[in-house]
């Protein structure tokens, strides 16, 4: 009588905790923004999901933005 082989199924394979090239997708600010700020807007809940994201940004986008952040604060 031939032995079979049986393997444990485990559960999925653990994927990589970091994002590759594949999971990327490179988009302008003007074709996403309108989206979030929309989201947000509604207050829709998966919009939580990504609370913690990573996202890439232009220096020159990252200055403009630090510099609006600083200049919005309220005044003591």
């Amino acid at each position: 009588m031939p032995h079979s082989h049986l393997k444990l199924y485990s559960g999925p394979e653990q994927t990589a905790a970091y994002a590759t090239p594949e999971d990327n997708v490179t988009v302008s600010v003007g074709e996403v923004l309108p989206l979030i700020a929309d989201a947000v807007n509604k207050q829709r809940t998966w919009i939580a999901d990504f609370e913690h994201e990573d996202i890439t940004i232009s220096r020159d986008l990252f200055e403009v933005l630090s510099a609006y952040q600083f200049f919005s604060r309220p005044s003591a």
